[in-house]
Order: C-alpha cells, then structure tokens, then sequence
C-alpha cells in the first residue's frame, strides 16, 4: 500500500467497476463484485490489489504474486494463475495508470496558514519567512528551513539539518544532518507513460524518497520518487548541483556524484561510487562498490565493483584511453598522408 502519510486511499473498488471505468473486459464475470483496495506491481501485490503485465520477461513474477487480478492483453492472458483475475485490454499500462489515479490520490496542501496546525517541530526548528509547513510534517531539532522552502504534506526531516531557499519537498523521508541546497526538488514524480487510447498517459508515482543521515543534496538537483518502491540515497552520500536521479534509484553510502551526472530509473549504486561531471547511466545499470565514472561517460553496461570506465559508451578505462590514443593516430597519418 503506498504511503498514507503521501497518499489517501480512495478504495474500495469492485472488479466490475474496474472493468468498467477501464474499458477492460472481465474475464471472470462472477469475480465482478471482488474488492480491491490498491494497485500494485507484480513483486508487490496481494490479494486485495491490481497489477498488470506487458512483458512476459515478467511470466515468471507471476509464480509468486499474489495479486486478484491483472490487467494484461488477449495473448498474454493464458499466462496468468489459476486464482488471478484477468481484466483484458491491449493497453494494460494505460489502464492500470488510470485505476491508480482512482485508488491513490496524492495529499495536498490545505486552506490555511503556511504553517500547518498539526505539524510537529521539536525546539530550535528554524523557519524563513515565505516557508509552507504542510499537514502531517515533522521536523527535528536545531534544523533550519530557508525562505519560501516548501515542505509537503506528511514529509519527516531529521535533526540538524538544512533546507536551503527555494527548496521543495514531498513524498520524501530525510535523516539527520541532511543538508539540500537552494531550489533543489525532492520528491517529485519520476518520468514514465504508456500509450493509451487517447494518446500517452502519465504512469502512476507511488513510491517515496529516503535519504540517509549525512547526506548532502546540491542546488537545483531533482531526486523523483519511486514509481512504487523508494528511490534511497545512501549515508553520507554528497551529490552537487544540478543532478538527476530517476526513480526507483538505490545509492549507496559514501557516493559522489558531480554536477550534470544523471542517473536513470531502477540503477543500484554501491557504496563508494565516484561519478564525474556529466556522467549519465542508463536505466536498471547496477554499478559495484567503489567503482568510479569518468567525466561525461555513458554508461550502458554494469560496472564491477572497483572499476573505473569512461568513454561513451563507456568501457573500463584503460581500454577507452587506448582507443583514444589509437584514432589519434590514425587522423594523424591520415593527414599526414594528404599532405604529402
């Protein structure tokens, strides 16, 4: 169940209305009065919930889910246990997107003053003028919110930490002594759609971020939140401005990461990860502990632990420097030769 702190649960549902609000078809029409409460994906669900399948890499997921029913296409439909539903539709993203946005609704701000009633702040929080304090909110001792920081509703920030000016916050958890600079957005949806119908339709950001005790999060730098797991940033990691972490991202303890590096969906990062300016890593990469990435690298394959690769796209380093060395060459003689 995503988190309420985040979301309100608008359930339950029935099979039939679900069929029917979705254009699906029902495969099992006595199932139509089953309730359902949330939807999940396959590694998450369980009886009260709703996945979906596109890919039948993912048949095997199924051996151990336990959702009530499943949105899926006509071909894939066989590959369903005997005990899950089929809710039939050659878009099964598209539909289970938009039963998401009937079950899950985001928590928003309420009418009132920036800070909320029932928001708790231990002794010695520091609030700027022009901060909003959402409901739900807690924040820890000797922690400083900068001028028109916003704090979203049900957000918990450690103790000593700092909330520079311009910051916006939700759907996220903070350790203590974290430290997010100016404008930085944490939290937000991560990018995902699948085409529908009427066109693309945003998918459904169920997850959260965690951030660790120690971190430092640069200026202007976005951290999405997970589709439906977290998206975690490590103890002690530093990352500086201008950085992108998808969602659905795991970093590790002790990671840096410098400005411009963007980081894809679904990648695991060790702890000890070094990235240089302008490394970019491609979605569901796993990067071993203490690797390190070169300056503007483009990662499109794991990383063992302790390497260090660079190029795009990148290799393990001494093999790229060859390389380089080797075309370098190559033009040289090439020119040479034309001169002659």
């Amino acid at each position: 169940m995503p988190d309420p702190r985040f979301y309100e649960s608008l359930g339950p549902i029935s099979l039939g209305e679900i069929a029917s609000q979705t254009g699906a078809r029902l495969a099992t029409p006595n199932a139509a009065a089953r309730a359902i409460d949330k939807v999940a994906v396959l590694a998450r669900a369980d009886a009260r919930s709703v996945s979906f399948l596109t890919d039948r890499r993912q048949v095997a997921e199924l051996a151990s889910a336990e959702s009530a029913a499943c949105f899926v296409t006509e071909a894939n439909a066989e590959f369903l246990p005997a005990d899950c539903v089929a809710l039939i539709t050659p878009t099964p993203q598209a539909a289970y997107a938009a039963l998401a946005g009937r079950l899950h609704r985001l928590r928003n701000f309420q009418a009132g003053p920036a800070l909320s009633p029932d928001a708790i702040l231990e002794d010695g929080v520091d609030l700027a003028p022009g901060a909003v304090v959402g409901p739900g909110v807690r924040i820890g001792r000797g922690t400083r919110i900068g001028p028109n920081a916003v704090i979203g509703p049900g957000v918990t920030i450690g103790r000593d930490g700092l909330i520079g000016a311009n910051v916006v916050l939700s759907c996220c958890l903070l350790g203590d002594r974290v430290q997010v600079f100016a404008g930085a957005v944490i939290g937000e949806a991560g990018f995902g759609a699948a085409a529908g119908p009427a066109g693309l339709v945003d998918m459904p950001q169920l997850g959260r971020v965690i951030i660790q005790d120690g971190c430092t999060i640069g200026a202007n730098s976005c951290i999405d939140r997970g589709a439906y797991d977290d998206t975690m940033i490590g103890e002690n990691t530093k990352i500086d401005n201008l950085v992108q972490i998808a969602h659905n991202v795991r970093v590790g303890r002790n990671c840096v990461m410098a400005a411009h590096t963007g980081i894809s969906g679904s990648v695991i990062i060790g702890d000890g990860v070094q990235f240089g300016g302008r490394a970019g890593i491609a979605d569901h990469i796993v990067i071993g502990a203490g690797a390190r990435v070169a300056a503007a690298a483009g990662v499109m394959h794991d990383i063992p632990a302790g390497e260090t690769w660079g190029g795009a796209p990148a290799q393990p380093i001494r093999a790229w420097m060859r390389e380089t060395a080797w075309l370098r060459r190559q033009s040289t003689r090439k020119d040479g030769a034309e001169n002659a």
